[in-house]
């Protein structure tokens, strides 16, 4: 480690919300937080598209997707549920963000970021998600944050 820099686990970041300000307010944190956003959209269907078109390599061209933080009320009739039904097929990791947290993850989901929270919170839960890829063995639940399970961080 050289001055305090470190390797991230979590470098491009996929954001499923069909709310246009807290799309934005998200898209805006993440990036301002030093993350690439990869996509922001509305709906499963767009999302998996973006995944699709993420994870078929491009020579000379960064791919992929680190982390898809997810509603769980999206455009359409698919829900975030789907949504990380599908991307755990696929060996991506979400984050739900959301003020009503499924009763039960059925291990889809790395956990829940509590609605409504700001830039600090956020921060924190995306420090979290970076812990557990580290397989850091004591984590520090922030407040705001649940955490389903500690699966492991996409190839």
């Amino acid at each position: 480690m050289l001055f305090g820099t470190r390797e991230r686990h979590v470098k491009r970041i996929l954001i499923v919300e069909d709310e246009p300000l807290v799309a934005f307010d998200n898209e805006t944190m993440v990036s301002g937080a030093g993350y690439t956003v990869v996509a922001t959209v509305d709906s499963v269907r767009e999302a998996l598209a973006v995944i699709a078109r993420e994870l078929t390599p491009v020579e000379g061209e960064e791919r992929g997707i680190d982390l898809i933080l997810s509603d769980l009320t999206l455009t359409g009739r698919r829900t975030g549920i789907d949504l990380a039904r599908e991307a755990k097929g696929l060996g991506v990791p979400v984050l739900f963000a959301t003020a009503n947290p499924p009763e039960q993850d059925e291990g889809l989901a790395l956990g829940c970021l509590m609605k409504p929270y700001n830039e600090r919170r956020l921060k924190a839960a995306l420090k979290t998600v970076e812990a557990i890829f580290a397989g850091k063995p004591k984590i520090k639940t922030p407040d705001g944050v649940i955490l389903y399970g500690r699966p492991t961080p996409a190839a």
